[in-house]
């Protein structure tokens, strides 16, 4: 399945019916009179959190939704039908952008999560409503209100606990792979992550969701390379890995340029807590992992974990470290959790 974290679409909210205009003749009734009912209310556009989404590529083919408007009053003091919700389903994570991208109008944090973004018409009174004392045979009656509508942006933001950051080529893809269970191909050179990736990692009897993004180079902020575009994925999470080449260029200028890149995006991810890997230890030597641990503090890093993605060595040490910022319960059970009954509505999922 492709990855799209944003897209542009549009809503319109029904209509309510008219209401009717309709006098009783009805034989051997003595008194008439009018007795039109009033219109149906329209349907309202709903959106709603389901588990089981991690994309909104299926709104890149699909960008228009209407609900329908309600029923016409009839005679008989008949009021019309009103119009099932529009239940548009997205992602958990999902933000609903202004057509300007300036606000935000709604956020969905939670599975089950569900709200009307926009309310349908009111349907319009029938004659028999408009029946006083003076006027008592009224022929007027009321349209529908009108459906609201506009233009919106969706922007999914994965949630995860813990994000995964760093030079491409750091090994963060071989790195969620022995921690989790993501599956995140593998290769020997740069931006083998083009999106984000989600991995699900158990440790001492406990679970947490790690992400992992493309990875970022100097000028990211500016558009080098893929851009700084996936990093609001990670603006929700608890604590940062940052991982770190041992066998590259410089250690020290890594953390740097990645420090600075965050930074600059800003989305509060310079404030969050960051756990300094240096990945594939592996291929050096004790005394080697050791003078890099120093340098690396040296520049600023509070603590430094060697590990090896490929053999798993470090691991537990840094997981536990993980832990510390994660409460008791946390990860997988706020997104697994079983979705509510909901009444019989019109429903558009990508499913």
């Amino acid at each position: 399945m492709h990855f799209l974290d944003q897209a542009k679409i549009y809503l319109k909210s029904g209509a309510g019916g008219p209401g009717a205009v309709s006098f009783r003749r009805e034989k051997y009734v003595e008194y008439g009179g009018p007795d039109g009912g009033n219109g149906g209310r329209g349907g309202d556009i709903v959106f709603e959190a389901v588990a089981g989404l991690n994309t909104l590529i299926d709104f890149r083919y699909t960008q228009h939704f209407k609900a329908s408007r309600g029923g016409h009053g009839m005679g008989q003091n008949r009021t019309g039908a009103s119009a099932k919700p529009l239940v548009i389903k997205v992602p958990v994570g999902t933000q609903i952008l202004s057509e300007d991208r300036e606000e935000v109008l709604a956020d969905f944090t939670e599975v089950g999560q569900r709200e009307v973004f926009l309310e349908g018409g009111m349907g319009g009174r029938g004659n028999a409503s408009y029946k006083t004392s003076t006027n008592r045979a009224p022929r007027q009656h009321q349209p529908g209100i009108p459906g609201e509508e506009m233009w919106v942006w969706l922007r999914l933001k994965l949630l995860a606990d813990v994000g995964l950051v760093g030079l491409p080529n750091a090994g963060k893809s071989t790195f969620i792979n022995q921690v989790s269970n993501a599956g995140a191909k593998v290769g020997d050179y740069a931006f083998t992550t083009l999106v984000p990736k989600l991995g699900v990692v158990r440790h001492r009897a406990r679970e947490f969701v790690l992400a992992d993004i493309p990875g970022l180079i100097e000028g990211a902020a500016d558009g080098a390379g893929i851009g700084d575009r996936f990093l609001g994925h990670i603006e929700r999470c608890r604590v940062l890995i940052h991982l770190i080449d041992i066998a590259g260029e410089d250690p020290v200028r890594a953390m740097h340029i990645v420090e600075e890149e965050l930074a600059a995006y800003g989305g509060g991810l310079e404030d969050k807590p960051r756990l300094v890997v240096l990945n594939k230890v592996d291929l050096s030597d004790a005394a080697l992992d050791a003078d890099f641990v120093v340098a690396l503090q040296a520049a600023g890093a509070d603590a430094v974990y060697p590990v090896s993605g490929a053999t798993g060595q470090g691991m537990n040490a840094l997981l536990d470290a993980v832990l510390g910022y994660l409460p008791a319960r946390t990860g997988t059970e706020r997104h697994g959790a079983p979705d509510e009954e909901q009444s019989p509505a019109n429903e558009w999922s990508p499913l």
